[in-house]
């Protein structure tokens, strides 16, 4: 991969300048700074570089993913013939620094990336963008050492982490969260068992969140503490692979640890500030999710509208019956209008400023939207929609999952409210 990198830099290093002229990250220019010695304004142009990441996203998922993607759920298989093919293009893991042999690129890239490979299967693309969230925290809060160990050997092969915070009993309320660290000399002794952790079989690593202190009353901020966990650890016990609704060939599952010894050496950031590590992830981590959503979205608005001109009733193709007509302009409003917030939810954190306001917003309204385009697509299939033979009710059963990963529906509307009052009482 790293030699990838290298023969790609005289293609990659316009296409990272170009973005950073979008996205300046901080110490460089404010975005009032970019914008005047760029834009002089808002601009909702890609450049000839970024567009190039987009077609080959684009490429790959068409040729690649779209063929496979029935098989795949129909298996439930784990698509690592895919997953190399993606990491050999450089379409994984493109957030990782360069100092660990990643193209360091922003939040908004991985989302042009992200909706591309969505548009071709979910499943798929839910378990390359599980690397993302396993990694985001290492980013974040690890030394340089962590960063090259764990970061590093992920850009020379294609390996797989997991992000372990959801337990059986502790999905919305992480603060619920019961598995327990207690440090024992060098190392830290594990014991617990998380659920529904994307990518649990296959990972080499895990980023685990666990509650280190005993006292009930401290709060969540200063109770739990991150690491980094080999998968291989003796005492790390994987669950049966889920059975999913949707997004099958995305390997779920539940992890138990016992008496599992993580050496002091991976102790990510500092005693109980895990949360915080594990909360800040997420403003980086639900643009690319809401970017999924809108590529199932457009999927489902693609497909519905290519079988409106095909499907004749009453002597004429059905899109030209108002009944479809407005079916397929609420799916294209939809799909437009949750591409510009996750847009933005991308480029604010890649400004360097604090996103949680409009990253929650975008996962929101883009699962939600994900979720009407594909059931109105089904609809407009009629009988055929609920079939298997037809893509649409693959798309309808893989929807729902971005109502309730990376944080429920309600649980955005509730960030997204706590954000409003609580910029609203400061105005007063």
């Amino acid at each position: 991969m790293a030699s990838l990198v290298r023969k790609l830099s005289w293609r990659i290093n316009p296409i990272v300048q170009s973005f950073r002229a979008l996205s300046t990250k901080p110490g460089t220019a404010t975005s009032g700074e970019a914008n005047e010695q760029n834009f002089g304004g808002i601009n909702f142009q890609l450049s000839p570089e970024q567009n190039e990441f987009k077609e080959t996203a684009r490429k790959f998922a068409r040729e690649e993913i779209i063929p496979k993607a029935a098989e795949y759920d129909r298996t439930g298989e784990y698509p690592w013939e895919v997953i190399k093919k993606a990491w050999a293009l450089g379409l994984m893991n493109s957030h990782i620094p360069e100092d660990c042999g990643g193209l360091d690129l922003g939040i908004l890239e991985c989302c042009t990336i992200t909706e591309e490979l969505a548009y071709g299967c979910t499943g798929i693309q839910t378990a390359i963008e599980a690397n993302s969230l396993g990694q985001m925290p290492v980013i974040i809060a690890g030394n340089e050492e962590q960063k090259k160990k764990y970061l590093g050997r992920m850009t020379e092969e294609p390996l797989m982490c997991a992000y372990c915070v959801t337990e059986p009993v502790a999905g919305s309320d992480v603060a619920g969260i019961k598995t327990r660290v207690e440090k024992k000399g060098d190392e830290y002794i594990l014991n617990g068992s998380k659920m529904w952790i994307t990518n649990g079989s296959v990972a080499d690593w895990y980023f685990v969140l666990a509650r280190s202190s005993t006292d009930p009353k401290l709060p969540a901020g200063k109770a739990f503490t991150g690491f980094i966990l080999d998968a291989n650890t003796p005492g790390v016990i994987m669950g049966r692979k889920e059975l999913n609704m949707g997004q099958k060939c995305s390997d779920t599952r539940g992890i138990t640890f016992e008496d599992v010894r993580i050496p002091k050496e991976n102790l990510l950031g500092a005693e109980g500030i895990g949360f915080k590590i594990a909360m800040g992830a997420f403003d980086k981590t639900r643009p690319p999710v809401a970017a999924g959503a809108v590529g199932l979205a457009k999927r489902a608005l693609d497909e519905a509208t290519k079988y409106s001109l095909e499907r004749k009733t009453m002597g004429k193709p059905i899109c030209e019956h108002q009944a479809v007509a407005f079916m397929l302009a609420d799916m294209a409003i939809g799909v437009e209008t949750a591409r510009l917030i996750m847009q933005r939810s991308a480029w604010e954190v890649d400004q360097g400023r604090r996103n949680t306001y409009y990253a929650s917003i975008a996962k929101a309204f883009a699962a939600d939207i994900a979720n009407k385009c594909a059931t109105d697509a089904v609809q407009i299939f009629g009988g055929n929609g609920f079939n298997s033979d037809y893509p649409v009710e693959k798309l309808m059963r893989d929807a729902k999952i971005y109502q309730i990963y990376e944080g429920t529906a309600q649980i955005q509307r509730l960030i997204v409210s706590r954000e409003l009052l609580t910029a609203a009482k400061g105005s007063w």
